[in-house]
């Protein structure tokens, strides 16, 4: 039966790109997801536990499709690179890099996804010019993201990095590699690889924002967006997805509008997934120190239904 259902989300997968030249999804009817999608698990570096355009995507999920029973899980890890790489003195020297090697099979074990969505390579340059070398660590790495999820069952969906200011955040040169990395990652889309590219809309949009006011910008350290970028990153999954309007939506909010109970169902996705993230990252693991612990889980062994033991304290 489960590889039944294995198969079957493959081909609804492989359908739902081919709809159109741009690997863009027709537009949603039940879900945002294929049917046999019931657990989506978002991987990532410090901007995906920020989670803004996760909370965004969960918000317009539950807001448009309220039957859909559609679980949506934040793992994102911040300082975390696929490609294994750390700079020397990274966080003062106090600790490398979180390698995404050391916990994915433990999240894919007790997350149990049906889809993945994958986001990486801001950190996976560390921050320096283009070098063959860690370009190779960034590609094997995220090759091998993609072996482990499908080995597991699930589909993924690859996302390129947001753009960096090197305005706000230095290092010049920098923004060069991500989209040299970027462009490696839809190139795969060759390969039949389900990639979403957001890096080239989000450099556009702040490229022409700054040509009107040279103040602007959609990060205050070059790095981690703010509300904004984080819809700009929502807006470019949604309209992979095949949700036209998030293309003319200025927000979250204003995609939410036709709904009556949008705002609300926002706030409270919003303070779910910031409670539920840390309780994922605590259960499944991790060696990054400075993170809060997140509330204890129960996981059904059987279903992989959890649920949060909410009578105990998280600590700091």
């Amino acid at each position: 039966m489960k590889t039944l259902l294995r198969s079957i989300r493959a081909l609804w997968l492989a359908y739902l790109v081919a709809l159109t030249s741009q690997g863009r999804a027709a537009e949603p009817t039940v879900s945002l997801f294929p049917p046999t999608v019931k657990r989506v698990v978002f991987l990532g570096d410090s901007i995906t536990y920020a989670g803004q355009y996760v909370e965004d995507i969960a918000a317009y999920q539950k807001a448009r499709f309220p039957d859909a029973k559609v679980e949506i899980i934040d793992v994102g890890l911040p300082s975390e690179t696929v490609s294994g790489l750390s700079e020397p003195g990274h966080a003062g020297g106090k600790f490398p890099r979180p390698d995404l090697h050391e916990r994915l099979a433990r999240v894919l074990a007790k997350t149990r996804p049906d889809l993945v969505f994958a986001c990486y390579g801001m950190n996976d340059g560390i921050y320096l010019p283009l070098d063959a070398g860690r370009f190779k660590a960034y590609q094997a790495g995220t090759e091998w993201l993609h072996a482990q999820v499908t080995q597991a069952g699930a589909a993924i969906v690859h996302v390129t990095p947001p753009v960096f200011d090197e305005v706000k955040g230095g290092h010049a040169g920098y923004e060069a590699v991500l989209t040299e990395y970027s462009a490696w990652l839809v190139s795969q889309q060759t390969n039949g690889w389900d990639v979403v590219d957001l890096h080239t809309p989000m450099k556009a949009y702040l490229t022409a924002q700054r040509a009107k006011d040279p103040a602007f910008a959609l990060t205050k350290d070059g790095i981690h967006p703010g509300d904004l970028g984080h819809w700009l990153m929502a807006q470019a999954i949604l309209e992979h997805l095949g949700v036209t309007a998030a293309g003319s939506a200025g927000s979250i909010n204003e995609l939410l509008a036709p709904y009556p109970d949008g705002r609300q169902i926002l706030a409270q996705e919003q303070a779910s997934q910031r409670v539920w993230k840390d309780a994922w990252l605590t259960a499944t693991g991790h060696k990054r120190p400075g993170m809060k612990r997140g509330l204890p889980l129960v996981i059904d062994p059987q279903t992989g239904a959890s649920r949060l033991v909410t009578n105990a304290v998280p600590g700091i």
